[in-house]
């Protein structure tokens, strides 16, 4: 019987390149993370590809990777996965949209605007629900249908859709003009209509124009992207053995865990951002372990939107809170159990002096109780490098849970 217990510790973005803010440190080599550097000392470090080279480097194709499913197999697209999570049943002919709330500047022609602020301030999901509500009653119909979503994001379902195009995201294009990031394409000619009518309905809201007197940015109108079918997964344990369980403040990470058939829970006072509530999400994790989970994947998005939005001193917090309020609690609650291994890493790149991801490959460190590795005494890219290589990131999951040796999948 296999008593061994699986957690992963999924920093969102959490790799970068070196900083001259920071004395050309990463912001991993800048942080102070006493439990990450003390693991290192006993674990096995590498670096692991989790975005394939030909795949874009999105979270949602990242944690797919990382969760053990390849996504050239499994991928149809990130809303697909965003639409589970809030309840949305999807036919075989629906398409469904990420919807981001977002600021746009306020030129006359919408055309020439600039994505001032991709999240609108990371507008609250009572204040976004009044304006998607408003949106709907005056968007939907029999071909399109608006959801309320989390914060600013959310979901629009095409019904019949059919779009060869890869649309933008915004957190790609931060302070740019949305002219260059419009397709030309004629599939995208009811979409662009439909952001723009958005933008005509909601720079007068009232609610927009008082979020403007208080100092906040207007969710002054939709962004879609992310377009995807309903995807199949294989069930978590079915494939790998283990009952499982996500814990993210993050639609798509719970999406991804619903339709691999692992518990969702929600973690009060979790908001995908540096306020989030770490040590809650460490607590519900060990809960999890104790009520019949083997496996729990928790996943922080603080560095991620730290990165997204230049934050250099708050991404290294983000780091220094992860290791002290998630990993350090985390640690002393396993200790209970015969054996656990632990992996952390981050999904993707999200580099502060571009503020988007990159397909590079990110470090990785596993710690096994009863199988202590000669590793180093710091977690960063720097000390991973020219360690482990490991080119297919799914295949990560097939060795933690023993399915394969770590011999068997690593690229020298």
């Amino acid at each position: 019987m296999n008593n061994t217990k699986y957690i992963v510790l999924l920093c969102d973005g959490m790799a970068d390149v070196p900083v001259d803010e920071l004395g050309g440190k990463t912001p991993m080599e800048a942080a102070y993370k006493p439990n990450m550097d003390k693991l290192a000392e006993d674990s096995l470090l590498g670096m692991v590809r989790t975005v394939p080279e030909d795949m874009p480097p999105g979270s949602d194709v990242a944690n797919l990777s990382v969760m053990g499913y390849d996504p050239s197999e499994f991928y149809t697209g990130r809303s697909p996965l965003e639409a589970a999570s809030i309840g949305i049943e999807l036919a075989k002919d629906d398409l469904a949209m990420r919807t981001n709330l977002v600021t746009l500047s306020d030129e006359p022609d919408y055309s020439d605007k600039t994505m001032i602020d991709y999240c609108s301030d990371d507008i609250s999901t009572s204040d976004a629900k009044i304006l998607i509500d408003y949106l709907k009653a005056h968007l939907d119909n029999d071909e399109f249908t608006l959801y309320t979503g989390i914060s600013y994001r959310h979901c629009l379902v095409w019904h019949y859709g059919s779009l060869s195009e890869t649309l933008t995201p915004p957190h790609d294009i931060t302070d740019k003009k949305i002219k260059e990031y419009i397709s030309g394409h004629k599939s995208c000619d009811k979409l662009y209509g439909i952001m723009l009518k958005s933008h005509e309905l909601l720079k007068n809201h009232p609610l927009n124009i008082e979020r403007v007197t208080k100092g906040k940015h207007p969710a002054n109108s939709i962004w879609l992207w992310g377009q995807g079918k309903k995807p199949t997964l294989e069930p978590f344990t079915d494939k790998f053995g283990v009952k499982g369980s996500v814990i993210s403040a993050v639609d798509l990470l719970k999406g991804i865990g619903i339709c691999a058939g692992m518990s969702v829970p929600s973690v009060e006072g979790a908001t995908g951002y540096i306020d989030t509530n770490f040590r809650g999400k460490a607590e519900k994790a060990l809960y999890e372990l104790k009520n019949g989970c083997d496996f729990v994947y928790i996943h922080i998005e603080a560095p991620d939107e730290c990165g997204h939005r230049g934050e250099t001193g708050l991404k290294v917090k983000s780091i220094e809170l992860i290791d002290k309020e998630v990993l350090a609690p985390l640690l002393e609650g396993l200790e209970q159990y015969e054996n656990y291994k632990i992996l952390i890493l981050p999904d993707h790149p999200t580099p502060l002096s571009i503020k988007t991801h990159t397909n590079k490959p990110v470090p990785f460190m596993l710690f096994e109780k009863n199988n202590q590795q000669k590793g180093n005494g710091q977690f960063c890219e720097k000390t991973c490098e020219n360690k482990l290589f490991v080119n297919d990131g799914h295949k990560l999951m097939t060795a933690l849970t023993g399915q394969m040796e770590f011999s068997d999948i690593r690229n020298d």
